[in-house]
């Protein structure tokens, strides 16, 4: 196996590293409910489960 010859300082490592960042998520607002949600994402409005402003599953009638 290769091995390095020098010890990587600690600067040149986190040099490398700087791009593994935390990106904030996309958000969008429904159409049909006006509410923020999270982008190709199911999002619960009062009980209902929505997806793409469509009314997926209907809390009243799962029972």
């Amino acid at each position: 196996m290769a091995h390095p010859k020098r010890k990587i300082s600690k600067t040149r490592r986190d040099k490398r590293r700087t791009h593994y960042k935390a990106s904030e998520p996309t958000l969008s607002t429904c159409s049909t409910t006006g509410t923020v949600h999270r982008r190709h994402r199911a999002y619960l409005v009062d009980g209902n489960l929505f997806y793409k402003g469509k009314l997926v599953v209907d809390s009243t009638k799962a029972d």
